[in-house]
Parts: structure tokens; C-alpha cells; sequence
């Protein structure tokens, strides 16, 4: 009770639509208003500390507009609903007065689709359940980005299509 699912990091990695190869990242620290104090349990999954949001940590709104701003209008996609976590973020803030979503894809979906069983999967596992060893720390937004765009290169590669 009083705990909410507060975005404490956006990570994102722009693709190059043709090739999916990495154009851009984007990394941002959120600092939660209603629980500011981040647990030990989310410290040892993330990684992400209380010092760090200290020292760049930004208001949701900022850094949802920033996120907004990096998509470009592009689709954008997710292994999960991460785009009905911003929205439940935006409504829990009162948030109204920004720019909307892009277009959302939700790849576990697509995975599923082309041959990859995603059930029980975070982000984090769907590159090296396909070959690609996971690089940094686990369930960090913007490394999962990196599985998840290398597991698309793959599929990709296995003649897989995205349409978005």
C-alpha cells in the first residue's frame, strides 16, 4: 500500500528501420515523487542507487518529454506494455499537458510470432535466449534496450519482419 509503479529509468535505443542497427541511445534517471527512496531489493536489480538520482535524477515529465522528443514520431516498441507504464506514470501525476506517444509495438507479441517462446522472459533474457550475451547490469532500462534491439537483429537476420 502507497507504493505505486513509479518510472525510475528510461533506456531506449533508435534503429535504423532498414538495417536495425543503433543510430542513438537514450538514457534517463527518474526520480519517483511519491517514494523517493529507492529499496536495497531495486538498488541490487537495477543498479540504479539513490546517489545516482541524487546526482541525475529528473522529474518524469522532464524526461518522459526528453523520451518523447528522442522517438521522433517513430514507433516505438517494448518486450512488455512500457508504454501503459508511461501512461499510468502521466494519470498518477496528473499529467496532461504533453505530447502523446508515439506509435507502441510490443515485441513479446512478435518474438512469440516468430518462433521465440517469451513467457517467463524479462527484457533482459530475449538476447541471449537468441545467442547475444547480455552486456552491464540486468534489468537497467537502457541494456535491456541493447538485448532487445540485438534479439531483433537476429530475428531480422532469420528473415523475420516487423511491421510497424
Amino acid at each position: 500500500p502507497g507504493e505505486f509503479m513509479e518510472v525510475v529509468q528510461i533506456g531506449a535505443v533508435k534503429l535504423d528501420a532498414c538495417t536495425l542497427a543503433p543510430l542513438d541511445e537514450l538514457d534517463l534517471l527518474v526520480t519517483p515523487r511519491f517514494n523517493p527512496r529507492l529499496s536495497p531489493y531495486f538498488e541490487r536489480l537495477t543498479g540504479i542507487t539513490g546517489e545516482m538520482l541524487a546526482a541525475r535524477g529528473m522529474d518524469f515529465a522532464q524526461a518522459y518529454d526528453r523520451f518523447v522528443a528522442f522517438a521522433a514520431a517513430g514507433t516505438i516498441a517494448a518486450f512488455r506494455r512500457d508504454d501503459l507504464v508511461l501512461l499510468e506514470n502521466m494519470r498518477l501525476y496528473g499529467i496532461r499537458d504533453t505530447a502523446a506517444l508515439p506509435p507502441f509495438l510490443n515485441l513479446r507479441d512478435w518474438f512469440g510470432t516468430n518462433g521465440v517462446d517469451p513467457r517467463g522472459m524479462h527484457s533482459c533474457d530475449i538476447g541471449p535466449s537468441l545467442g547475444v550475451p547480455f552486456e552491464g547490469q540486468t534489468h537497467d532500462a537502457l541494456n535491456d534496450s541493447r538485448s532487445i534491439a540485438a534479439a531483433m537483429r537476429v530475428m531480422a537476420t532469420r528473415g523475420a519482419r516487423i511491421a510497424a
